[in-house]
């Protein structure tokens, strides 16, 4: 019996100190540090977008989760368009939220700086290196740090070599960023140079949908057919559930925009370009 009374009083006593020991436990803990993340804006046309560009990507595997990640490639846009519109005050806002340790704005753009839409065309030597310029110059005055990429090429072929029709408008990218003393990574360069080693029945795997018969026979002979319509490349929209989400992305295959397998394989390489044209961000990006 007392032998019970004793343990019981132990018990007792051993819980009455629980609190105490919490507190004490309580009093050791130290604060986290601060959160330093860094941020990439990523700034371009359709071969940065969701679904048809390298960007998503991108940011799904390449950069580490100390890195916010915003896609803002935006579909048929030009340093014209992307601007007059608005896209270009959104991207900005996003430079200059506060609370990163440095943010990163990337630019690309040369795509449809070269249609022949009058909303978006601009004139190689004068307006489209004017209007980068503008971009980077507002970048810094935002606080963020700008990039400039070189537009990814086309995958057109003529007797076997690749017709790379915005080598011009790249030359003039580079120029801007040796004048502007930009970092710059060359996607223009560097995928070219993929795009010709595989051929042009090989890249052909880069692309969103598979080509028709005709298509792949004209590449496997080493020039590529005219490009189809829209509406004639086409795939099908994707199935959808009543209540649920119903948005569609065009899905086509051409020689410009990217399936998940381009998508990848470019992605890849503005993570190891990035990585060199911008040392401070090297531990932030995966390979």
């Amino acid at each position: 019996m007392t032998r019970t009374i004793a343990t019981a009083a132990l018990v007792a006593a051993a819980l009455a100190l629980l609190p105490a020991a919490a507190q004490a436990q309580t009093k050791e803990r130290t604060d986290a540090p601060p959160l330093q993340p860094y941020k990439i804006v990523l700034v371009g046309d359709s071969t940065m977008a969701v679904a048809s560009g390298w960007a998503s990507i991108f940011c799904a595997r390449h950069v580490k989760s100390s890195v916010a990640c915003l896609n803002a490639g935006r579909g048929g846009r030009s340093t014209r368009s992307y601007r007059q519109e608005g896209g270009w005050d959104i991207a900005l806002a996003e430079a200059k939220v506060p609370g990163y340790r440095a943010t990163y704005v990337l630019i690309q753009f040369g795509h449809n700086d070269q249609s022949s839409a009058s909303e978006r065309w601009t004139d190689r030597t004068t307006e489209f290196p004017a209007n980068l310029t503008k971009m980077v110059e507002e970048v810094r005055a935002a606080g963020a740090i700008p990039v400039l990429v070189t537009p990814l090429t086309r995958r057109v072929f003529k007797n076997g070599k690749l017709d790379n029709t915005l080598d011009e408008w790249s030359e003039e990218v580079r120029k801007v960023a040796a004048a502007t003393k930009t970092p710059l990574v060359d996607l223009n360069r560097r995928s070219a140079a993929v795009v010709q080693k595989l051929g042009a029945e090989d890249s052909m795997a880069l692309a969103q949908a598979e080509p028709t018969a005709e298509e792949r026979a004209a590449a496997k002979a080493g020039t590529t057919l005219k490009q189809r319509s829209t509406e004639e490349a086409r795939e099908p929209d994707l199935p959808t559930r009543p209540g649920g989400a119903r948005g569609q992305h065009t899905r086509k295959f051409d020689y410009t925009h990217l399936g998940e397998t381009g998508a990848g394989v470019f992605a890849r390489l503005i993570a190891d370009d990035l990585a060199r044209a911008v040392p401070a961000l090297g531990s932030q990006l995966v390979p």
